[in-house]
């Protein structure tokens, strides 16, 4: 486990790749975990060790929360945006794509193949906490940065004292940009990845893969990981000049790699990331036979 100061750094196996990702210790009186994502053992070691009193979800998804159960005494908080969507099967359906792309039919076949602990973990939160506000943790300041994009309601943790932010999910990893679920937005993406550079900071962390960056090294970063989405804009738009339907565009394997589109899940996101950008070519999806028409 690396240290920034009282901040721990949990990490979850294989570089805390998704289905796991980092989550944060901060070692003080409060005893405060920041998202559950990382490796059980470990965090069982900590609960055993310290007890943990607080669990902060940055966000809903379960890379980030799968571990709450282990944590039956404490609280649990999440973002006030997410925390109704949070709180229901349809609404983590709605936010996911699943209803926009397969309609009732589709939820309820979600419904019966989803993981119960993910339904649990969720379940489990009780509470929120509030944006851009400081919070003092036994002498440890936080800020929860409102930095939408990935989904609505995603909280970048900032603890100015010590220059260390939290980016969760700009994660800076090899896919690009994630904002595929129905509540997830390319310009709030671009616009919470710009803020993030010009946070003052020293130290960011990231929720998977790589993990700690200095402020050039993230700043350098973050303009790669931005460029992914004009990258996809340019593979949209060629293929939608050779005259492809919704339908086939969503066979090729832009976001997900091709083989992997038998996945329900991704061909969910690959669709619903199709569309965005779609939308910012100005064109929408025709609801009857999947012809590219005019959005204006």
């Amino acid at each position: 486990m690396n240290r920034i100061g009282p901040l721990v750094i949990v990490e979850g196996p294989s570089m805390s790749k998704v289905p796991f990702s980092r989550s944060i210790f901060i070692d003080t009186e409060s005893r405060v975990l920041i998202d559950s994502g990382a490796d059980p053992e470990a965090l069982k070691e900590i609960n055993q060790q310290f007890g943990i009193d607080l669990i902060i979800n940055t966000h809903y998804h379960p890379d980030h929360t799968q571990h709450n159960y282990l944590f039956p005494k404490a609280e649990k908080w999440i973002n006030p945006i997410e925390y109704e969507t949070s709180r229901t099967i349809e609404g983590i359906a709605k936010a996911n794509g699943i209803h926009q792309e397969w309609g009732d039919a589709g939820v309820e076949m979600w419904r019966k193949n989803l993981p119960v602990e993910w339904v649990e973990n969720l379940d489990q939160i009780s509470g929120t906490y509030d944006y851009e506000t400081e919070y003092n943790f036994s002498g440890v300041k936080a800020i929860f940065l409102h930095t939408p994009g990935h989904t609505s309601g995603l909280v970048s943790p900032y603890f100015p004292e010590l220059g260390t932010v939290y980016v969760s999910d700009y994660d800076m990893t090899s896919f690009g940009p994630w904002y595929n679920g129905t509540d997830g937005d390319i310009e709030d993406f671009i616009k919470s990845g710009n803020r993030l550079m010009e946070l003052d900071a020293n130290t960011f962390i990231t929720g998977h893969q790589k993990g700690i960056f200095t402020k050039e090294e993230f700043k350098q970063e973050m303009v790669k990981f931005l460029e992914v989405i004009n990258k996809r804009d340019e593979l949209v738009n060629q293929y939608v000049r050779q005259g492809l339907t919704f339908e086939e565009l969503t066979e090729i394997g832009i976001f997900y790699p091709k083989n992997t589109l038998t996945v329900p899940i991704f061909k969910t996101w690959e669709r619903s990331g199709i569309r965005k950008h779609l939308a910012r070519l100005g064109l929408t999806v025709s609801k009857t036979d999947g012809a590219l028409i005019s959005a204006k």
